[in-house]
């Protein structure tokens, strides 16, 4: 039986290779992991447990390096930071490589409390062909939230928010429509694979609203708090537009907003909207573009998250329909439609936010007819992701207030 130090260092290993079960599934397989372990039968032993562990997750499969060898590219090299297999920790658990019974066991215990699991999943197919995953968690009888998150990235991102939300309402999601499922697993249009061309189902805003609409119809919600996260914000007041009928109230959260000259755009808006804009004209541009992008990533992105938030650049097909759908998402002028909404509104942003520039919030809540606007003294954006208590005590709160 393997002792406890043992089980701990398998759990931690499982967890870490379910997190990047969403990007490694689209990564040509198997991904490469790299390994500082010099010693021949620490590696050995290292490659066993992570092939078992892996296979039980539903991830993978993966290749383990020889020690040195760097990774092949960004990805494979945010994976392989995630997994941290040379990690001290992971030799406690070298003993378990020889026990599948009990590395099977712990890794179970993981998927068992993991999000997909805890959630009540649909796989929705809208008119146009769009395929996406629903998620729903928490009492269907409590007051519901519709939460449209950041465009192209995995559920997990927006984990801590689900899961703490769930507590007291019905909370219910999906992932972006054309970026998941299994016409885009495998590693097709990767940067060593070629891409995979399938019809484009529709990539407007409004499509994208229709989105989150199906996905209330589906899970039986009437009416429910309408939350937009970054791109989301902008889904999101457009199904307010469209269905204000369906929304008891709405709050948006670092929202990227187009607003023309009613408010100023950061670096990092303007460089990307630009790269955007130019995989937009087609798959062969977006793989010249992409060629260039990814290597520059990894350097720039936030360890903890980096493995969720790299997802719609993995490969070259990703990037391409992440830029038709994103790109819709940040060149739609949302002016005129604030004049449209008369939901109680909680704006949020914070002073320093240098990816969504926070004047685009404060534009927003002040062309909206009933708002709370909220500035955080610090915060950048990625944070958010994190689900700080402080924020979603600030949703909560709103939550409770809106309903009185």
């Amino acid at each position: 039986m393997m002792e406890r130090n043992g089980v701990e260092a398998v759990t931690r290993l499982a967890e870490r290779v379910l997190s990047v079960r969403p990007l490694a599934g689209v990564l040509p397989p198997p991904v490469a992991v790299a390994s500082a372990a010099a010693d021949p039968a620490e590696a050995d032993a290292a490659d066993r447990l992570l092939g078992r562990v892996a296979e039980r997750v539903g991830a993978g499969p993966f290749r383990l390096l020889p020690a040195g060898e760097p990774a092949p590219d960004v990805f494979a090299a945010v994976v392989a930071r995630r997994l941290d297999l040379s990690a001290s920790w992971l030799r406690a658990a070298a003993p378990a490589a020889v026990d599948p019974r009990e590395v099977a066991a712990a890794a179970d215990d993981v998927v068992a409390q993991s999000l997909a699991a805890a959630c009540r999943r649909a796989e929705l197919v809208r008119p146009d062909g769009a395929r996406l995953t629903a998620y729903a968690l928490g009492d269907p009888a409590a007051p519901a939230v519709v939460l449209a998150s950041a465009c192209g990235m995995p559920v997990q991102l927006s984990e801590r928010w689900v899961r703490r939300l769930a507590q007291t309402h019905h909370v219910v999601t999906w992932e972006s429509r054309w970026l998941f499922g299994p016409d885009v697993a495998g590693g097709g249009g990767g940067p060593a694979g070629d891409p995979v061309a399938v019809p484009a189902p529709a990539v407007d805003v409004a499509a994208q609203a229709g989105d989150l609409l199906a996905v209330l119809d589906h899970f039986g919600v009437a009416r429910a708090h309408l939350m937009g996260l970054c791109g989301g914000a902008v889904i999101a007041l457009d199904a307010a537009v469209r269905w204000p009928e369906r929304f008891t109230s709405m709050s948006l959260w670092h929202g990227d907003f187009e607003l023309g000259p009613a408010a100023p755009k950061t670096d990092h808006q303007r460089n990307l909207q630009a790269l955007l804009d130019m995989a937009r004209q087609g798959r062969d541009g977006a793989a010249a573009v992409h060629r260039v992008l990814y290597g520059s990533l990894v350097d720039r992105l936030p360890e903890d998250l980096a493995h969720l938030v790299i997802y719609p650049y993995a490969t070259g097909e990703l990037w391409y329909r992440y830029s038709l759908l994103n790109g819709a998402i940040m060149t739609t002028d949302v002016r005129a439609q604030l004049r449209r909404v008369a939901l109680p509104t909680l704006v949020v942003t914070s002073a320093d936010d240098a990816t969504a520039h926070p004047d685009g919030s404060i534009a927003v809540a002040r062309g909206l007819a009933d708002t709370t606007l909220h500035i955080a003294p610090h915060g950048d954006h990625i944070s958010l992701f994190r689900g700080p208590t402080e924020l979603i005590d600030l949703a909560l709160d709103f939550l409770t207030g809106s309903r009185s």
